[in-house]
C-alpha cells in the first residue's frame, strides 16, 4: 500500500479536523460528528436527537429546504444524516473541486439551521413511520429489543425512541436539545480524496473557528433490560437474537476478537453459516458480528427459523460459538485474512469510507489508524493469538432473546 498523508489539527474551542490526502482519487468525502446524539435525549422525550437531525436538513443560512437540497444537488453531493447514540452525523461525497463549497453548505446547517416548525409535524410522522415499521418487521424488532437487553441506558436505546415518547416530542425540545449539545468541542471532522490539505484547513477555519464551545452536557446511565426474555408473536417463524461480552475498538486484542467473530461468520464458508445453515438446514439465516461502543463491545448474533427448528437452531448456535475454544484451523483465520485485505484495498479506493473511518478512530482512539497498520495488525495474527483472545474470554453473560410463538430453552449454565 501506498504512504497514507495524513494530517491532524485541533483548534482552540476543541473541533477536530482529520485529513488523509488520496491524490489518486478524483472525489473527496467528508463525515461530521457532533456531539448531540440520542443519549442526550430526555428519558421521556427518546427520539429528540432524530428529529433535530432531520429538521436541520430543512433549512439553514440564506437557503430554505428546497433551495439547500438544490445547491447540494448542482454540487454533486452524495450525502445522508443522522442521529447515532454518541452524535449527530453529516456525511457527502463529491468531486473534490467541490468540496469547499460543500463544508459550507454543511456549516451553515451545523451552525446557522432553521429548525423551521412548520416542517415538524412531518418529520414527527417520519419517525413514527419508522417505529411502525420495526414493529411489523420482527427481526428488526428483534434486534431493537435485544440491543435494550445487552447495553446499559441510554446506550441501548434506539435513536428513533419510542411509540410511547412520540406524544411527548415538542418543536421546543428538539430546538433546545441543538442549543445544549451542538458545539465545537468535540465535533470531529474527518475527510479524504484528492485534496489540498493546508487550504482545506483554512477553509475550516474559516467556517468554524469562530464557534464558541459550550459545556458538555451529561447524562445517567440505567441498568439494561433481563438477559433472558421472549417476546410473544404468533407467527410460523421464530427469531433469535444473543449477545455476549467482547472488547471494544480500543482495546489492543480488538483485531483477534475481530478475527474469532469472522470465523464464526464471515461469509459463506464461516461455521455458523456452514454448521446451523447447510449442513443441517435448521434456519434460512443466520450472523454474527462484532458491535463497538467507546467503553465496551458485544458479539451480536442473529438467526431465523421455522418454529418447528427454533429449539434446536438455539441450541447449535449455542454450541458452535463455544465450540471455537476447542480450536481454530489456519485455513479458517487465513479466510478471514483475505477478507480483511480485500476490504482494506476497496476502502482505500473509497474517500467515502475513508473520511469516516478517520473520524470514527478518532473518536475511539484520539487518533487515525492508516491502513498500513490495519494490515500489519491482521498479518500478525496466528491461530494461537486468536485462540488465546478466545480462552481469555470466552461466551459468558449472554443475552438472549427471541420473538415467536413460545419461548425456547436456554440451558441452565446459561439462565
Amino acid at each position: 500500500m501506498q504512504t497514507q498523508q495524513i494530517e491532524v489539527k485541533t483548534w482552540e474551542n476543541g473541533l477536530t479536523l482529520a485529513v488523509e490526502r488520496m491524490p489518486s482519487v478524483g472525489s473527496a468525502a467528508f463525515s461530521i460528528l457532533v456531539p448531540g446524539g440520542s443519549n442526550y435525549d430526555p428519558r421521556e422525550k427518546r427520539g429528540t436527537a432524530t428529529a433535530l437531525s432531520e429538521l436541520l436538513m430543512r433549512g439553514a443560512g440564506d437557503r430554505d429546504s428546497r433551495q439547500l437540497s438544490s445547491a447540494l444537488d448542482d454540487l454533486g453531493v452524495q450525502r445522508h444524516n443522522g442521529a447515532g447514540s454518541s452524535h449527530v452525523s453529516f456525511g457527502g461525497a463529491t468531486l473534490s473541486d467541490s468540496i469547499h463549497d460543500a463544508l459550507r453548505i454543511f456549516a451553515d446547517v451545523i451552525r446557522r439551521p432553521w429548525i423551521p416548525d412548520d416542517h415538524f409535524a412531518a418529520v414527527r410522522s417520519g419517525i413514527e413511520q419508522s417505529l411502525l415499521s420495526v414493529e411489523d418487521e420482527p427481526r428488526q424488532k428483534l434486534m431493537v429489543e435485544l440491543w435494550q437487553r445487552t447495553f446499559d441506558a441510554p446506550w441501548g436505546l434506539s435513536s428513533d425512541g419510542s411509540l410511547e415518547c412520540l406524544p411527548n416530542l415538542t418543536i421546543d425540545g428538539v430546538q433546545g436539545h441543538y442549543e445544549q449539545c451542538f458545539r465545537p468541542n468535540g465535533t470531529i471532522i474527518g475527510v479524504a480524496g484528492n485534496v489540498d490539505i493546508a487550504q482545506l484547513q483554512a477553509t475550516i477555519d474559516e467556517l468554524f473557528g469562530d464557534w464558541e464551545p459550550r459545556p458538555e452536557p451529561t447524562f445517567e446511565t440505567t441498568p439494561h433490560g433481563p438477559s433472558i426474555d421472549a417476546i410473544e408473536h404468533d407467527s410460523a417463524q421464530t427469531h433469535i437474537g444473543l449477545a455476549y461480552p467482547s472488547v471494544p475498538y480500543r482495546d489492543e486484542n480488538y483485531y483477534a476478537a475481530w478475527a474469532a467473530v469472522s470465523v464464526l461468520s464471515g461469509g459463506m464458508s464461516s461455521r455458523l453459516f456452514t454448521e446451523v445453515r447447510e449442513k443441517r438446514g435448521l434456519c434460512y439465516a443466520i450472523s454474527a458480528s462484532l458491535n463497538t461502543l467507546p467503553h465496551e463491545a458485544r458479539v451480536v448474533c442473529y438467526a431465523g427459523t421455522e418454529n418447528d427448528r427454533a429449539q434446536e437452531t438455539l441450541d447449535v448456535t449455542l454450541h458452535e460459538i463455544h465450540r471455537l475454544g476447542q480450536g481454530i484451523t489456519d485455513e479458517e483465520l487465513n479466510c478471514c485474512k483475505a477478507r480483511a485485505k480485500s476490504a482494506l484495498i476497496m476502502q482505500q479506493e473509497s474517500a467515502m469510507s475513508r473520511s469516516g473511518s478517520i473520524a470514527r478512530d478518532w473518536y475511539h482512539l484520539q487518533r487515525i489508524v492508516t491502513l498500513s497498520e490495519v494490515r500489519s495488525k491482521i498479518d500478525a495474527l496466528d491461530v494461537s493469538h486468536v485462540l488465546d483472545f478466545v480462552h481469555q474470554h470466552p461466551p459468558r453473560d449472554l443475552t438472549i432473546l427471541t420473538i415467536g410463538p413460545k419461548p425456547l430453552e436456554v440451558p441452565s449454565e446459561i439462565s
